[in-house]
């Protein structure tokens, strides 16, 4: 949550956003807050309260328990209106490593009006099952003209693995060079990501939503896992019409009676 007072200049200048926001908001200079947001500012991260007063109320107690922030973004990607964020941080040198990330709505001036999120903690390469980091990977926006083309392929591969539970259309989806795999807690490649999927009863309830710039592809979903709800952010790389590789961010939903808002979507 940290993060969300400076995705909305991911939008325009991404280096700026590196090289000046990021040490703004790790020192804490929170007249940021209103810099970057709209007339609204509608909240679903649970703890946080709707508006820009609800978030500098957390993100005050946030400065008080914490002496050093390193928030690292790794990658960023814009559709239309639409920011998507996914950042790693490393609180107080190591006491607390979490994997964020972030998707906001921005009205015509490029100020936030919405924001979505997921946290959960970081893994090193050494505890995940593929060997691969949670985050890092391959980040280079290709095939710019294949946006909508790639967007629709990841609506239909939900649809057909995820609701209707057709697995053997995984091959249809994933290419056949294999699948580089960051979830912790899959191995690379196909069969291992079916097993998982059958093992733990993964249903996508419903989208939220689906964005993508070129090559890559983000959803945000809920979805049933191990007969638990869970806020999800899948993010993929796609390849010739194929998906190549996958990240996902994904948070437990807590019961309602712990919201200050009107929930995860």
């Amino acid at each position: 949550i940290i993060v969300c007072l400076i995705r909305t200049y991911c939008k325009t200048m991404y280096f700026l956003l590196q090289t000046q926001l990021l040490p703004v908001i790790r020192k804490g200079q929170l007249e940021a807050v209103d810099m970057y947001t709209g007339d609204r500012y509608t909240q679903h991260s649970t703890g946080v309260r709707d508006g820009a007063d609800g978030f500098k109320e957390f993100f005050m107690g946030f400065l008080k328990r914490t002496k050093i922030r390193d928030i690292q973004i790794i990658r960023g990607i814009e559709d239309d209106n639409y920011v998507f964020v996914h950042a790693y941080q490393d609180i107080d040198n190591g006491v607390a490593k979490w994997i964020t990330t972030d998707l906001f709505d921005m009205d015509s001036e490029d100020k936030t009006v919405e924001h979505w999120d997921s946290i959960a903690a970081y893994k090193a390469p050494s505890e995940t099952a593929s060997g691969n980091d949670m985050v890092l990977g391959n980040f280079e926006l290709k095939d710019l003209d294949k946006t909508e083309e790639n967007k629709a392929l990841i609506r239909n591969y939900i649809v057909d693995v995820f609701q209707n539970g057709n697995l053997n259309y995984l091959n249809k989806y994933i290419s056949t060079e294999g699948l580089i795999q960051h979830n912790p807690l899959i191995d690379n490649g196909v069969d291992a990501f079916s097993e998982y999927i059958t093992e733990h009863k993964v249903y996508y309830n419903f989208v939220f939503n689906v964005i993508g710039q070129g090559d890559h592809v983000v959803s945000l979903s809920k979805v049933t896992i191990d007969r638990k709800e869970h806020c999800v952010f899948d993010i993929y790389r796609m390849k010739n019409g194929k998906i190549v590789e996958h990240w996902d961010n994904i948070e437990e939903i807590s019961p309602r009676e712990e919201w200050v808002n009107t929930g995860k979507f």
